[in-house]
């Protein structure tokens, strides 16, 4: 009966021990994870191409770049950075931020020729104290003095930006985004398993399991950084992924438990069939979500290299769960799963004494069903057709990283203090850095090299200056800080870093032998981690593409399911990329979800979305088409098979994709505006993947199939045989009617 059946019966037979040994389990985990710590990505040395060459230069010579900082004045008339009362506000401002103790290497604006072109601007720069990446943790401070002069001087114009209070802006959306998601994503799953069953105790369970699985593997992942860094993007990323799966694993488990004691098996009996269809079915399942999960790899970018370790780790602790303690649970609660029935959600038929209510088949999908089961073809060209159609738009799809003004909007005021400066200063708030390492960073001959890119810099148009230098001679290295020309418009930015890697860096540093110039910042780290991940692409999407259809064929033994597995799978991924770039990229009814004009797709989230939707659809793919297969294998016909195991699959795949689609559509309306893609994208996919999809494609194609969905060529034979005998299962009592055979019920 398989490797899910020996488990599931062992864990009811010896209920107490599995129960207590999951409890041991997870809180062993939580206290060694606690004990051990938790190590974080670095994220400059785990970034790609030259911001981890420079990261790495930086490190060796003991150096940690400042959070640089830098204060606006300006005057809002007619008023010059030359007249004395604007000279006053500029030393009030030095003032001011020196007294806090929190900056470092305060210069002034006529020191450092940091006057605009048309003389009304003025910028203040300084470092904040400490390591760069916890300087937003010590900005407020240094915020609140400038706010201060400003309130002193309301004729004047005097806003602060930098590395530590952009990072504080970021982390605080970005903070109560993820918080926002992640504290209402429990209650909003456990009050639709409570629709979905009509009992407390039942809709508990699933939750339970997914919350436990979550903190036990927030405990290994903190041992497993220690290898693998992690992130709080990967934690809460694990969080999603660990509720949606748990909740999966057990809705379907728990569903055909009932399903089976319904039909008149006993308790133990039905335990044993739960655990060798249901439990086989999560086994394949979560094997496919973690190979999926583990393309994450490829990238070799440490968030996402976090996220897929995090995610491999919650999905394999939630499947070992599904198909151990769960039984127990089970085996120990008994009737009493159904305790806590909400009367006025409870519509089913009463049970014979004894038998829980049934889950029964939905009408909704059985009136689907229908038609397209008598006419396979033209739910096939309709179906096929309408994804088809929403694809288009992603053969177009542009990728960017998107800058803070499209993270967050034109509203905040940090925003605006960035568009001031940018367009008194071109370049100022977002520059370029060249970290030089030479063997003597004092020779003649460096020196030279510095000042002509100095001069190049400027004179090809790649910056408007000033260029500055800091040397530090002790470590033989040097920063070159260069403004780019292009300022807040990316393309532009992205064109002169262009100019710098490629024309004027080879035509100045590039003569002395032996020297190192990595050019990197902020627009720099962009391109780059936008090169990777498109770059990342065709390797991820071939090995989850490769192993799914693997798995789907060694575990199905048809070559035909194997394929249309995975081609049915890249028809919900294509049709999310195209709602997803006309909605974000072309704005067609982006004001519907809050999205502002972006104009492109973030970066990250077109790999992020294929190996989350592939793994997850799975859960569905898995579920459905064993119960067909197991149908046929029982003696019904293909057509037969394929109308019982939609209608008796449809209410629970509905029940766990309504879960996701609402969990997902939470971060459709938060602020941030990657969240809202990828909350979006997501909500769609799972949509159209439970749907369209699961009810009416894929009953369609294996319909025009018939027979031929079975098919295996001989010289396949020889593969390892993953499938068990579906006919070795008990039949339900002769005075019972079967499942296939009982009233319709809701969904």
């Amino acid at each position: 009966m398989g490797i899910a059946a020996s488990m599931g019966s062992w864990s009811a037979r010896h209920r107490w021990a599995a129960a207590g040994g999951w409890l041991l389990f997870v809180v062993l985990a939580v206290f060694v994870g606690q004990s051990a710590g938790r190590v974080d990505v670095d994220e400059d040395r785990s970034m790609p191409g030259e911001v981890s060459q420079a990261a790495t230069i930086n490190d060796d010579a003991g150096l940690k770049p400042p959070a640089g900082e830098m204060v606006l004045v300006q005057a809002k008339g007619a008023g010059s950075a030359t007249d004395p009362g604007f000279r006053t506000v500029v030393g009030e401002v030095m003032t001011a931020v020196k007294s806090t103790g929190k900056v470092t290497a305060v210069t002034s604006p006529y020191d450092t020729k940091s006057i605009s072109a048309d003389g009304r601007s003025a910028l203040v720069r300084f470092d904040v104290v400490g390591d760069q990446k916890t300087a937003a943790d010590r900005i407020d401070p240094v915020l609140d003095q400038v706010k201060q002069v400003q309130a002193k001087h309301p004729d004047l114009r005097v806003e602060e930006f930098g590395d530590a209070s952009a990072e504080k802006v970021l982390n605080d959306a970005f903070g109560s985004d993820f918080k926002t998601a992640e504290f209402s994503a429990v209650p909003l799953a456990l009050g639709i398993l409570l629709i979905a069953f009509g009992a407390l105790v039942a809709a508990l369970l699933p939750v339970a399991l997914a919350m436990t699985a979550f903190v036990a593997a927030g405990g290994v992942v903190a041992l497993v950084s220690h290898l693998v860094p992690m992130s709080d993007t990967a934690n809460s990323v694990m969080l999603l992924v660990g509720l949606a799966v748990g909740v999966d694993y057990c809705l379907f488990y728990l569903r055909r438990e009932r399903e089976e004691r319904a039909a008149g098996h006993d308790a133990d009996t039905s335990l044993r069939i739960a655990a060798a269809t249901s439990g086989r079915a999560v086994l394949i399942s979560g094997i496919t979500v973690i190979v999926a999960m583990a393309g994450m790899l490829f990238t070799g970018i440490g968030d996402f290299k976090a996220m897929g370790v995090a995610t491999m780790i919650v999905v394999a602790i939630a499947m070992f769960g599904s198909v151990t303690v769960l039984p127990a649970l089970l085996s120990l609660l008994g009737h009493r799963v159904e305790k806590g029935r909400l009367p006025f959600l409870n519509r089913r038929r009463k049970q014979a004494a004894g038998r829980p209510a049934a889950p029964g088949n939905s009408r909704l999908w059985r009136t689907v069903l229908g038609p397209v089961l008598r006419h396979p073809k033209a739910a096939t060209v309709i179906a096929g057709g309408a994804l088809l159609a929403l694809a288009l738009p992603a053969f177009g799809m542009k990728t960017a990283n998107l800058s803070m003004q499209q993270e967050l909007g034109d509203s905040l005021p940090i925003i605006q203090t960035y568009e001031h400066i940018d367009t008194a200063f071109p370049g100022g708030p977002d520059q370029a850095h060249v970290v030089v390492k030479a063997a003597d960073i004092d020779s003649p001959a460096v020196k030279q090299a510095i000042a002509d890119f100095r001069a190049e810099a400027v004179s090809s148009g790649a910056s408007k200056g000033p260029v500055t230098v800091t040397v530090h001679s002790a470590q033989n290295v040097a920063r070159i800080d260069v403004p780019l020309e292009g300022g807040s418009d990316r393309a532009r930015a992205e064109a002169d870093v262009k100019l710098l890697r490629d024309h004027v860096r080879p035509d100045t540093l590039g003569k002395v032998a032996g020297l190192q110039a990595p050019v990197t910042g902020e627009t720099a780290g962009s391109m780059d981690f936008t090169h990777k991940i498109t770059s990342s692409v065709p390797p991820v999407f071939a090995f989850v593409t490769v192993f799914a259809f693997l798995l789907m064929l060694l575990s199905f033994r048809s070559l035909t399911i194997a394929v249309t597995s995975i081609v049915l799978n890249l028809l919900s991924v294509g049709a999310a990329y195209g709602i997803l770039t006309a909605v974000f990229q072309h704005g067609w009814g982006a004001s519907l979800v809050g999205a502002h004009g972006t104009g492109a797709v973030v970066a990250w989230l077109p790999l992020f979305l294929f190996v989350i939707l592939f793994g997850l659809s799975m859960d569905y793919h898995v579920f459905v088409v064993s119960r067909i297969r197991e149908a046929r294998m029982r003696g019904l016909s293909t057509k037969g098979a394929i109308e019982h195991g939609i209608t008796t699959t449809a209410g629970v795949v509905t029940s766990a994709a309504v879960i996701m689609v609402a969990v997902f559509a939470i971060f459709g309306t938060l602020s941030m505006q990657s969240m809202k893609q990828m909350g979006v994208g997501l909500a769609f996919a799972v949509l159209i993947d439970a749907t369209v999809i699961r009810g009416v494609l894929l009953p369609a194609v294996m319909t025009l199939l018939g027979d031929r969905n079975w098919y295996l060529p001989r010289w396949m034979h020889r593969l390892p045989d993953l499938t068990h005998d579906e006919s070795a299962l008990p039949q339900p009592p002769a005075a019972a009617p079967h499942p296939a055979q009982q009233l319709p019920d809701r969904v």
